[in-house]
């Protein structure tokens, strides 16, 4: 029983560090556009943008 526990108290740090992978991994990507001049000021209002847009449709989703 003391086995189990052990076992289960471990799944909340591999749930954590494996979010923190995923996320690392994801922003990989953006990380390396901002190496190129002509990327730095596109990915930006890129990703206003992108967040601008999910805010109206979720507005609109909502009613508000």
């Amino acid at each position: 029983m003391n086995d189990f526990l052990n076992n289960i108290s471990r799944y909340p740090r591999f749930f954590i560090s494996s979010l923190i992978g995923l996320i690392l991994v994801i922003l990989t990507p953006f990380r390396n556009l901002f190496k190129i001049k002509k990327f730095r000021i596109l990915v930006p209002i890129f990703i206003i943008t992108f967040i601008a847009f999910i805010w109206i449709v979720i507005k609109n989703m909502v009613g508000l």
